[in-house]
């Protein structure tokens, strides 16, 4: 390069420049997530009531309100660190977790096409969905500002993880008799919605189980749906399955789920999963998308300049790969099971408008109790169940204003617990009237 050292020189060529835009400064601000901090008003009801026995349910976190990873998982995932090492890995982990999460986990077969290629290990599921939502804006039209469209009540982190990254968010129609499942017409209207403000979808969510309704969706409504979303010139679809294994029924079969989709089409979904739920392994942070090579190559190449996933967080879910992930997941799955075959006739009998499907959550109706008080919406609730009667649930307001009226109700606890925080929430209510 023939310029002068004393002369200032851009990284890239100039062509490649990205272009000024004010957009930073118009944004809204983006506000810390409150579910980390809605139990901590249960220390409250304990200074009040010394000695008092407290509930929980506003838990995603298996790792706090049930035993977590099992203890050989963590500690043969310490042997293998030790034998593995210290040094620098690849950014998508290594080539024995890609093989694991494939052949072991997945048994994916080889004949769709798919192999070790398509896996990329993530730091938690929250750098997974980054990594794909930043997939979707550069490889689907190439533009910042177009729309990721999800749910019509959302986990709280889809509404801010894409805004954070150039991409606006979009709430699909949906009807709260159906717990607002995605419809392939409100599909198509999202399109037509987004377009009338220059936007093009750049991609869908469809969470199954979903958090926080806790709503799930068939294979063949999946299936359906995304390829609704595809024939509406959506670029690509993301399932994010991290609650799939919490079920008294199957799993999700990568297998037979790609079946439904020809060559072409697969180019175009991502799939993630990972440990966070059904092992209890929220501070472990291990995840893995799984997409087309494509895909994978250009997260790789970003992901070698920002974020790496850990060894050890590669080696917890490949110890529990080969113990039989089944067998490694009992700890959470068996209670949380459990405890929704306990909570389905407590919410009938007690007449609440609710959605329950499986995953980890009850979505209740609230609504007359809130407006008995004179509350907007659902959000002081939170605070006054957990001050006053000892339960922390989690506020529908939190997700959107479409949850006003609801809350979001965790059952990931020993059914005894379940029980007893479902008593407390009644008699919270109660005293609302």
């Amino acid at each position: 390069m023939e310029v002068s050292n004393t002369t200032p020189v851009y990284a890239v060529p100039e062509q490649n420049l990205v272009p000024v835009n004010p957009y930073l400064k118009d944004m809204q601000a983006i506000p810390p997530s409150r579910m980390f901090l809605i139990n901590k008003s249960l220390k409250v009801y304990q200074e009040k009531n010394p000695g008092a026995t407290v509930f929980d349910a506003s838990q995603g976190d298996g790792g706090a309100s049930l035993p977590g990873v099992p203890r050989q998982i963590l500690e043969r995932a310490a042997e293998m660190q030790i034998e593995h090492g210290t040094s620098y890995d690849m950014p998508f982990g290594t080539e024995a977790y890609r093989k694991s999460v494939t052949e072991k986990y997945w048994k994916l077969e080889p004949s769709l096409g798919y192999g070790p290629q398509n896996v990329l290990g993530t730091c938690g599921g929250r750098d997974g969905l980054i990594k794909a939502y930043q997939t979707m804006l550069h490889m689907g039209h190439g533009r910042e500002g177009d729309v990721i469209a999800v749910s019509r009540v959302p986990w709280i982190s889809y509404n801010w993880g894409p805004y954070g990254i150039g991409a606006n968010v979009v709430w699909s129609p949906g009807d709260p008799a159906n717990g607002w499942a995605y419809t392939e017409e409100g599909i198509q209207e999202t399109v037509k919605f987004t377009a009338k403000s220059g936007r093009k979808v750049a991609g869908l969510v469809i969470t199954n189980p979903d958090n926080p309704t806790g709503l799930t969706t068939s294979v063949e409504k999946q299936v359906s749906l995304a390829k609704a979303a595809l024939a509406a010139g959506i670029p690509f679809v993301l399932f994010d399955w991290m609650y799939h294994y919490v079920t008294d029924e199957s799993p999700m079969d990568l297998n037979k789920f790609l079946a439904n989709f020809d060559p072409a089409e697969r180019k175009k979904l991502i799939f993630l999963d990972g440990i966070t739920k059904s092992l209890g392994g929220s501070n472990v942070r291990n995840c893995h998308l799984i997409a087309d090579e494509e895909v994978v190559k250009f997260i790789v190449a970003r992901a070698s300049h920002t974020v790496m996933p850990t060894f050890y967080s590669l080696a917890v879910a490949m110890a529990a790969y080969e113990m039989g992930y089944s067998e490694a997941a009992k700890s959470i799955i068996e209670p949380t099971n459990q405890s929704r075959r306990v909570l389905k006739p407590l919410l009938e009998k007690a007449g609440f408008t609710h959605i329950i499907g499986k995953g980890y959550y009850a979505f209740i109706n609230v609504g007359e109790f809130v407006k008995a008080k004179g509350w907007a919406d659902s959000e002081p609730l939170g605070q006054y169940l957990a001050e006053n009667f000892g339960v922390a649930i989690v506020p529908g307001a939190f997700f959107s204003p479409f949850g006003n009226d609801w809350i979001r109700f965790s059952y990931a606890t020993p059914q005894d617990r379940t029980v007893g925080a479902f008593e407390r929430l009644v008699e919270g209510l109660n005293s609302l009237r």
